[in-house]
C-alpha cells in the first residue's frame, strides 16, 4: 500500500475530504473561435452529440457545441491529451485547483474552517494554490500533472457556421478529463486512521475510474478504512457524471448502506430519471423527488441547482441551515470566481431570492410536507458568471455548516 504524503505532520481536523483531486485548466469559450473551428473541420448541425467518443479535437468541439446548444453541463473522458492540449491552447487559459474535494475544501477555508483532504496527485501547482488551513495526505508516489480542461460558456452565447446555428439558452460549464491517478484512485494506508477522529467524511471521485476490476477494489478498500469512522460521524456522497456511466449504479449500491447524505445536481438528477424536469414546476419536481428517493434511499437526500436547493428525508427540517450556507457560498462564487472573499459571501446573503423559485419553494413544501425543506435560491445579476465548481462549492458550505452545528452541540 502507498505510504501517505503529507502536507503536516500533524492532522487535526475533524473534517476529511475525499476522494481526489486535480489541476484546472480553464477556459473561457470565445463564439468567432469555435465558429473557425466547425469551418475548419466541416462539422454539420446533424453530428452534434454529447454521447459519442472523444478521441480527437473535432470530437471535442462537436462535444462542446452539443452540450452548449441544450445549455448544460457534464463530465466526459477525451482519449487524447494531445486534442486537449491543442484545443486549450485556442484560449486563454488560467490554471485553479479542481475536484469536489479541494473546491469543497476551498469555500470551507473562505468560511473559516479547516480540513484535511484526501489526494491521489501531487504537484507544485496544488502545493502553491491550496489554502493554509487544508491539511493533507496523498497516495501519489511521485508528482503527476493530468490537467482537467473546464470550458464555460454565457448564456445567450451564438455560434453560427455552416447548417450549425445554436443560441445557448443558459450558462453552464463542461468538463473534459484524461487523468490516470484519479483514474486509479489509489488510496492511501492512512486513511482508515484519519478518519478514526473524523465527524465529516464526504465522498467523491469515483466517477472518474473506467475500470470494473479497479473500482470493485477501491470500493471494497473504502469501505474497510470506513469501519474507522466514529459512530457520530456524518458521511456526505457527492454525486457526478461517471466516465463510464453504468459505473455509478455499482458505487450508488455499494454505498447506500454506509452514506448518510447522498447529494447530486440537477444534472445528475435528470440522468437517473432519464427524462428532462422543469424546475419549477412543483408537480414535476414531486414526482422526480419521488421517483429518486424510491431508487436512492438513504437518510437524507440532497439536490442542489440554479434555481433552489432541497433535502428530502425524515430529518430533512435539520439541513435548512446547510442548505441556505451552500446556496449563498455557491452564489458567491458564481458571481465573484475564484477570487471570492468573506465579505463577498456576507453580501450575497442580503441578495433577494428569485421570486419563481420563493413561490416554488413554498409550495413544494406544502405540497410535500415535513419529509422536505426547499430553499430558493437567490437572483445574482452578473453580465459574466462563474458556472465552474459551483456544486463542488455548494458542499463546501453545506458542510461548513453542519461541521459548525456538531462543534456547537460539542462545547
Amino acid at each position: 500500500m502507498p505510504r501517505a504524503r503529507h502536507r503536516s505532520t500533524e492532522v487535526t481536523s475533524q473534517v476529511v475530504l475525499g476522494l481526489g483531486g486535480c489541476l484546472d485548466y480553464e477556459l473561457k469559450l470565445s463564439a468567432s473561435i469555435l465558429e473557425q473551428l466547425v469551418a475548419e473541420y466541416q462539422i454539420r448541425n446533424g453530428e452534434l452529440t454529447s454521447s459519442g467518443p472523444v478521441t480527437s479535437e473535432r470530437d471535442l468541439v462537436i462535444s462542446i457545441l452539443a452540450y452548449m446548444k441544450q445549455g448544460v453541463g457534464g463530465e466526459r473522458f477525451i482519449a487524447s491529451r494531445e486534442a486537449l492540449r491543442t484545443f486549450a491552447a485556442r484560449f486563454p487559459e488560467r490554471i485553479s485547483l479542481g475536484g469536489t474535494s479541494v473546491r469543497a475544501a476551498i469555500a470551507m477555508s473562505r468560511l473559516g474552517l479547516p480540513c484535511t483532504l484526501h489526494l491521489v496527485t501531487l504537484n507544485e501547482h496544488i502545493r502553491r494554490l491550496l489554502p493554509p488551513t487544508c491539511d493533507y495526505i496523498s497516495s501519489a508516489r511521485e508528482d503527476t500533472f493530468y490537467p482537467h480542461l473546464i470550458v464555460q460558456y454565457d448564456q445567450g452565447t451564438r455560434v453560427r457556421a455552416g447548417d450549425v446555428d445554436l443560441h445557448t439558452p443558459f450558462p453552464n460549464r463542461v468538463i473534459y478529463v484524461n487523468d490516470p491517478a484519479n483514474e486509479a484512485l489509489v488510496l492511501s494506508d492512512e486513511l482508515g486512521s484519519l478518519l478514526s477522529d473524523a465527524s465529516i467524511f464526504l465522498i467523491s471521485g469515483f466517477n472518474s475510474v473506467t475500470d470494473r476490476d479497479v473500482l470493485d477494489r477501491r470500493l471494497s478498500t473504502l469501505k474497510s478504512h470506513m469501519r474507522q469512522l466514529p459512530s457520530h460521524a456524518v458521511v456526505y456522497y457527492e454525486d457526478a457524471a461517471f466516465h463510464q456511466p453504468a459505473f455509478s449504479r455499482l458505487v450508488r449500491n455499494a454505498l447506500l448502506e454506509v452514506v448518510d447524505v447522498y447529494s447530486l445536481n440537477e444534472d445528475e438528477m435528470q440522468a437517473y430519471l432519464g427524462h428532462p424536469v422543469k424546475l419549477l414546476s412543483v408537480t414535476e419536481v414531486k414526482d422526480a423527488l419521488n421517483s429518486l428517493r424510491a431508487l436512492i434511499p438513504v437518510p437524507t437526500l440532497v439536490v442542489h441547482t440554479k434555481y433552489w436547493s432541497v433535502a428530502l428525508g425524515e430529518g430533512a427540517a435539520e439541513f435548512a441551515e446547510p442548505l441556505s450556507d451552500g446556496i449563498a457560498i455557491a452564489t458567491t462564487r458564481y458571481r465573484h470566481g475564484d477570487d471570492y472573499t468573506g465579505q463577498h459571501y456576507e453580501l450575497v446573503r442580503n441578495l433577494p431570492r428569485r421570486p419563481a423559485a420563493l413561490a416554488f419553494a413554498a409550495a413544494l413544501e406544502e405540497r410535500m410536507g415535513l419529509v422536505v425543506r426547499c430553499l430558493p435560491g437567490f437572483a445574482p445579476e452578473v453580465a459574466e458568471p462563474t458556472t465552474i465548481g459551483l456544486g463542488d462549492t455548494f458542499v463546501g458550505g453545506f458542510l461548513a455548516a453542519v461541521q459548525r452545528k456538531k462543534t456547537a452541540l460539542w462545547t
